[in-house]
């Protein structure tokens, strides 16, 4: 497939955009900048794609966006191996007795707004591949050394040195960014969350030899929580239930140095359940101890400017940062994907309005198109956990319907690509007026 046969394709803008990242967030908008006319280019500095992580989540928010992609072919291939709960639901447990609390019921699937949960490489290489099928440019194995900007162009400088230059350059290199110094005009160090994660990815093998743990994988694809006092234990099959993932959510004050994704430890996890429901253990024993991660929470303040030269950042106003690298979420939210690719449709959206004289005025109304959903989304990640973590058990016993996981329309229906469409305008009209 070319671009000129791409569905939602427009007339060529002229307009370069630099892409760091080859995440999800990147190649989205990459992909959508193809839709609205323009020539991205994605620098990676990973030499290969790799299947790599576990479980992935993305509302139907973000299925809405894949779901237009070459008239849903690759939203088809996205359900082939992701998660299919209809039938199953979400049990939630209470940790100590196992009870199941309440069936939280899988929406009637929607295939304009898909739900999609599944493995993170699995999904991520159905995106790669399509990005590449319509033309986007993808430069493996380049890391970037420094960003540049000046008041006609912008660009990065590659380790080996070569001097990359664009009409724009949009980092989504995550929370690590380098840009994010030179937007913000200081270092932002990330701190703890209070929290951390254990999560696993592994084959079925030792759950189907066990009586007890067989009739998870026998029932195809289900999805089991376990909440209790801050903690709570996710678990589920998949791909018809030969494969297997779960994350479990606990305190953790550790302080976080360069990296905080670490090997993970059986042992220290059977502390953490002392008292639980006896199953959540069992589960957790069948896990290869080389499957396991523990990964520190991380967050960092909420940043005042996404893009250079605007509101205190300093610089030219054709840089900006989206997805993590701009806004990292908590996993509870289950929404940090989805917000990225919320960030790319936007983005691709205004710089065609704006066009190529006007990068400055779109990049600016992006911010302000998205920093209030973002900031609000990025909430209910806090939220959810505390809900789990501080449930009132009478209060559930009661109304069970307490503990059920958000499903809140206001995150969900939206539309990144029709509330741009309406919106954009006056936001790059508004901007413009404060571009010097």
């Amino acid at each position: 497939m070319t671009a000129s046969n791409t569905n939602g394709t427009t007339p060529k803008t002229g307009i370069k955009v630099i892409i760091i990242g080859a995440g999800f967030g990147g190649l989205t908008a990459a992909i959508e900048c193809i839709r609205q006319g323009h020539t991205p280019v994605i620098y990676e500095a990973f030499p290969s794609l790799k299947i790599l992580g576990d479980i992935i989540s993305f509302g139907p928010n973000g299925g809405r966006i894949f779901a237009r992609w070459s008239n849903g072919s690759v939203a088809q291939k996205m359900r082939g191996v992701s998660i299919d709960l209809i039938q199953h639901g979400f049990n939630i447990h209470k940790y100590d007795t196992g009870e199941v609390v309440i069936n939280q019921k899988t929406p009637p699937r929607d295939e304009t707004a898909p739900n999609f949960n599944g493995h993170r490489g699995e999904l991520h290489e159905i995106v790669f591949e399509y990005a590449k099928e319509i033309g986007v440019e993808i430069n493996l194995g380049h890391r970037v050394e420094t960003y540049w900007e000046d008041e006609r162009a912008a660009g990065v400088v590659l380790e080996d040195g070569t001097k990359v230059e664009g009409d724009l350059v949009i980092a989504s290199d995550g929370v690590r960014s380098k840009a994010r110094t030179l937007v913000l005009g200081y270092e932002d160090k990330p701190k703890s969350s209070g929290y951390a994660v254990w999560r696993a990815w592994f084959s079925n093998k030792d759950m189907i030899a066990d009586p007890e743990t067989k009739h998870f994988c026998d029932n195809g694809d289900t999805f089991n929580g376990w909440i209790g006092p801050d903690v709570h234990f996710l678990f589920s099959t998949v791909k018809n239930g030969t494969d297997c993932c779960w994350v479990l959510t606990h305190r953790d004050e550790h302080d976080i140095a360069e990296s905080w994704s670490f090997p993970g430890y059986l042992k220290d996890v059977k502390e953490v359940l002392e008292g639980w429901d006896p199953m959540c253990w069992k589960i957790i024993s069948k896990t290869p101890e080389e499957k396991l991660v523990d990964w520190k929470l991380v967050y960092r303040d909420p940043l005042p400017n996404w893009v250079s030269g605007y509101g205190s950042a300093p610089g030219h106003g054709r840089i900006c940062l989206l997805g993590d690298a701009a806004h990292p979420f908590l996993p509870t939210s289950a929404q940090g994907a989805t917000q990225a690719l919320e960030d790319g449709v936007t983005l691709a959206i205004l710089l065609r309005k704006a066009g190529r004289d006007n990068i400055r005025g779109a990049l600016r109304a992006f911010q302000d198109i998205r920093y209030d959903r973002v900031k609000a989304v990025q909430k209910t990640g806090e939220t959810t956990r505390d809900m789990w973590h501080k449930t009132d058990w009478e209060k559930v016993k009661k109304d069970p319907t307490l503990i059920q996981f958000p499903r809140e329309d206001w995150v969900f229906q939206f539309d990144a690509e029709k509330h741009t469409e309406e919106a954009g305008d006056e936001a790059i009209k508004k901007a413009s007026a404060t571009v010097a």
